[in-house]
C-alpha cells in the first residue's frame, strides 16, 4: 500500500479525488434532504431523483467507455469534471435565491448523471495508467478508501450544513471542491498509450467488449454479481435518508450519523483490502456478497437508532469488500485495448440498475415501511451471488479441463478482443492446472 502512495502521479490524482468527492457526497445528501423538504417526505420523489441521477449511466454509459478508449484519459477527464462542477454551482444559486424547485433538482440530477457517465470508465481505467500493473489491485483499493473517507466526512458535514446554513451553501462548497481535481489533472503528466492498450478510432467496438465478457468467466462473474447488488442492494442513499425521516423520526444530523457510519465501516474494509494486497478471488467475492446480504437484511430488522447504527459498520465493510474485489478482478482481466469498454459494462450494471433498483426502493418504504426495503434488498443480494456462482464457475472449470490438453501439447494461446488475453503478453502464458505463481507482476491470479 505504501509502495502505491510513492507513485507521485497518482498520490496527486488521489489527493484531487478525495477533495472532490468529500463535496460530492455533501451534494448528495443535501440534495436528498433539500427534496424531502420541497416534497413533505416522499420517498417516492427521493427514489425518482436518484434514479434520474443515476439513468444517464444506462443511457450513455457504454458511450463513455467508448470514448476512454479513443480519446486521452485525462483530456476526458478534464472536460466531464468542469461539466460536474458548473452542474453544482447552478443547483447553488438557485438554491440559495430561492429558485429551486423539484423540477429544477430532477433537472440538474439528470445533468451531472450525464457527465459521471462519461467519467466513470475513464477515470477507473485511469489507474491502470498512473501505477505499474502488480500494483492495479492496491490502487484500486486505495482509491475505494479515499472514496469512503469522503463518505465520512460529506454527509456528516452535510448534515451539520444543513442544519446550521441550509442546503445551498453545501451545493456551492462541491462546485468549489472540483478545483483540486482539476489542478491534480492538469499537474499529472503521462506519456499518452499507444497501442497496444489504445484503440484507433475505428476499431473502438463496444461488440469486442461484450464478446471478451462473455468468453471469460473471470469477467462474466463480477459483472454478473455487480449488476444484482448494484440494483438492489447498494441504494443505501435511499434507505438511510428514509430510515433517518419516516423510521426513526429524525433530522438531518441523525441522517448525517447514519451515513458516516455506513462510510466508517467501508473506509475499513477499503484500508484493510489495500494492505492484504492479495490478488481477487472468486471464492472472496461470493462469500462477502452473502455477507452482505445477510448484514443488509439484518438491518431492516434492528429495533433502534444505536442498533441500526452499530450494525451498518460492518454492512459498509462487507459493501465495499464486494465493490473492490469486483472492480479489481475486472481491470486485471481485461484486454488493456478493452479496458474502458469493459469497464463502462461494468459501471452500467453498478450504477445503471439504480434507476430501476431506486423507485423500487422508495415505492416499497411507502407502501410496507422502509424497514421491508432493507430485508428485500439483502435476500436479493445474498441469493443471486449463490445462484451466479452455481452457474458460471462450473464453467470455467470446463474451460480449464478444455484448456489443459491444449496447453500440454503446445498450442499457443489465442489473444485479440474476444479471448482472454495473460496479464503479461512478454511473459509466456502458463500451463493450465498448475499452481498459479502470484509472486510477481504479470502473474494469472487464482481466479
Amino acid at each position: 500500500m505504501l509502495a502505491t502512495l510513492t507513485a507521485r502521479h497518482f498520490r496527486r490524482y488521489l489527493l484531487g479525488q478525495l477533495t472532490s468527492n468529500v463535496g460530492t457526497w455533501m451534494q448528495r445528501a443535501a440534495q436528498d434532504l433539500l427534496v424531502l423538504h420541497i416534497t413533505g417526505d416522499s420517498g417516492t420523489a427521493v427514489g425518482i431523483v436518484t434514479a434520474l441521477q443515476f439513468l444517464p449511466q444506462t443511457l450513455f454509459g457504454l458511450t463513455g467507455g467508448v470514448l476512454a478508449d479513443r480519446y486521452p484519459k485525462r483530456r476526458l477527464l478534464l472536460l466531464t469534471q468542469t461539466a460536474m462542477a458548473a452542474q453544482s454551482l447552478l443547483l447553488g444559486l438557485l438554491t440559495v435565491v430561492g429558485a429551486v424547485n423539484l423540477l429544477s433538482v430532477y433537472a440538474l440530477a439528470f445533468a451531472l448523471g450525464t457527465a459521471t457517465a462519461v467519467d466513470s470508465p475513464a477515470r477507473n481505467a485511469y489507474i491502470s495508467e498512473l501505477v505499474a500493473r502488480e500494483r492495479v489491485a492496491t490502487a484500486v483499493s486505495l482509491n475505494s478508501a479515499q472514496f469512503n473517507v469522503a463518505r465520512i466526512l460529506g454527509p456528516a458535514l452535510a448534515g451539520l450544513t444543513v442544519a446550521a446554513f441550509g442546503t445551498g451553501p453545501v451545493f456551492l462548497a462541491n462546485a468549489v471542491s472540483y478545483l483540486a481535481v482539476l489542478y491534480g489533472l492538469i499537474t499529472i503528466r503521462t506519456v499518452e498509450p499507444s497501442d497496444p492498450g489504445h484503440s484507433p478510432p475505428g476499431r473502438t467496438r463496444l461488440r469486442d467488449a461484450f464478446r471478451s465478457i462473455a468468453a471469460s468467466p473471470d469477467l462474466l462473474l463480477p459483472i454478473c454479481v455487480i449488476a444484482f447488488v448494484g440494483t438492489f442492494g447498494l441504494n443505501f442513499q435511499v434507505t438511510i435518508s428514509l430510515v433517518a425521516v419516516t423510521v426513526f423520526h429524525s433530522g438531518a444530523a441523525a441522517f448525517g450519523y447514519l451515513s458516516a457510519a455506513y462510510a466508517v465501516g467501508s473506509l475499513i474494509g477499503a484500508i484493510y483490502g489495500a494492505s492484504r494486497g492479495k490478488p481477487p478471488t472468486a471464492q472472496r467475492l461470493i462469500t462477502t456478497t452473502v455477507v452482505f446480504g445477510a448484514l443488509e437484511a439484518a438491518l431492516g430488522l434492528m429495533p433502534d437508532f444505536g442498533t441500526f447504527t452499530a450494525l451498518l459498520i460492518p454492512t459498509g465493510f462487507a459493501a465495499v469488500t464486494v465493490t473492490t474485489t469486483a472492480n479489481a478482478a475486472t481491470q486485471l482481466h481485461a484486454d488493456p485495448r478493452l479496458r474502458g469498454r469493459v469497464l463502462s459494462v461494468y459501471f452500467l450494471v453498478l450504477l445503471g440498475g439504480t434507476p430501476l433498483g431506486a423507485p423500487l426502493v422508495g415505492l416499497m418504504s411507502d407502501a410496507f415501511g422502509a424497514r421491508s426495503s432493507l430485508v428485500l434488498a439483502g435476500v436479493v443480494s445474498a441469493s443471486s451471488a449463490l445462484a451466479l456462482s452455481a452457474l458460471i464457475t462450473p464453467r470455467a472449470r470446463r474451460l480449464t479441463r478444455t484448456k489443459s490438453p491444449a496447453s500440454a501439447a503446445g498450442s499457443p494461446r489465442t489473444d485479440g478482443p474476444g479471448a482472454p488475453v495473460p496479464w503479461d503478453d512478454s511473459r509466456p502464458a502458463e500451463t493450465p492446472g498448475a499452481t498459479p505463481d502470484t509472486s510477481g507482476p504479470g502473474r494469472t491470479t487464482p481466479w
